[in-house]
């Protein structure tokens, strides 16, 4: 992983999370902006994906678990689209609130991920 591209990963997760959750507790049913931001996150999780398969090749090697590390990355692509597909059927402000919860889950699940690629395990 790439430290910097971690915590852009992070800042964008945690901001999209803040805001659906802020929209769906006023009220709010998933609009574009809401879904957006959550499409904005799984970009970045595709572009994360590309770059855990690239870093090996160049000697950015996983410290920690491989296995753990992709099932967190695989996890954290599935949400999103699940969260999605559920803001689509479901048109409250429920689901808005679920939009924001998911973000905010990938930002933890990211950052975990940065920790086992580079910190050595106990």
């Amino acid at each position: 992983m790439i430290e910097w591209f971690t915590w852009l990963q992070v800042a964008v997760a945690v901001v999209a999370g803040l805001l659906c959750v802020t929209l769906g507790f006023l009220g709010k049913k998933p609009s574009d902006l809401t879904l957006g931001s959550l499409a904005l996150v799984e970009v970045l999780l595709v572009v994360q994906l590309v770059i855990a398969i690239v870093a090996p090749f160049t000697g950015n090697t996983a410290v920690g678990s491989v296995l753990e590390f992709y099932t967190y990355l695989v996890s954290a692509i599935l949400l999103p689209v699940a969260a999605a597909f559920w803001a689509l059927v479901d048109r409250s402000k429920w689901s808005t609130v679920i939009l924001g919860v998911v973000g905010l889950a990938i930002a933890v699940m990211v950052y975990r991920m940065q920790q086992i690629w580079t910190t050595l395990p106990l």
